[in-house]
């Protein structure tokens, strides 16, 4: 038998959405729900109101969907946990279908990065000044790709991109990290905008 070249190993490195990198593989993270914050239906998640769900379920069995469509399951959620922040997910397209070729190359060019949870309240509580709808438990069904999420902040934040060499020691290839490489490409574009350039 042939001897196999040596192929270098693969890095993980990641950009934001609308830069228009070869990605590899369709994967994806970001935030599905930010905790303490006040979405455009006047509903609040709370910390923890996830938890008991994650842990009976785990994330393989919560739906990625487009548009909250039932119809349109579009990849699989890889990782689906709480943080101090929100509901912090990861998830890959499925590169058979072809809505999730769309939806990655939409990524790609930042036209969709909207996330959006489907869940069903377990346990709710309304604040006394401002009707809020305190989310205190929730079933989390699933979480959908959108183009119009009800959270704007809740957003696909990063994709990852080609697979690239590492260096000798295992860790990033040699040159810019992943957030160096973000924050140079947006301070030329700004600077291309003549907008302020300070972080």
């Amino acid at each position: 038998m042939a001897a196999e070249a040596t192929m270098p190993a693969i890095a993980a490195r990641w950009v934001r959405p609308g830069f228009g990198f070869e990605t590899e593989g369709g994967r994806f993270r970001g935030y599905a729900s930010l905790f303490g914050v006040v979405d455009q239906g006047r509903d609040m998640v709370e910390p923890g109101a996830f938890a008991a769900s994650l842990a009976r379920k785990g994330a393989g069995a919560i739906r990625m969907l487009f548009q909250h469509d039932p119809g349109q399951p579009i990849g699989r959620w890889l990782e689906v946990t709480e943080d101090p922040r929100g509901l912090r997910v990861e998830g890959v397209l499925s590169p058979g279908v072809a809505r999730s070729r769309e939806v990655l190359e939409l990524m790609r060019a930042g036209a969709v990065d909207g996330l959006s949870i489907g869940f069903r309240t377990v346990r709710a509580a309304r604040t006394a000044r401002g009707g809020v709808r305190r989310i205190l438990e929730a079933d989390l069904w699933e979480v959908s790709v959108v183009t119009f999420p009800m959270l704007p902040g809740a957003r696909v934040e990063e994709i990852k991109l080609a697979g690239r060499g590492q260096g000798p020691s295992g860790g990033e290839p040699p040159g810019q990290a992943p957030q160096e490489l973000i924050r140079t490409i947006r301070t030329a574009t700004q600077m291309m905008q003549g907008k302020d350039c300070r972080p």
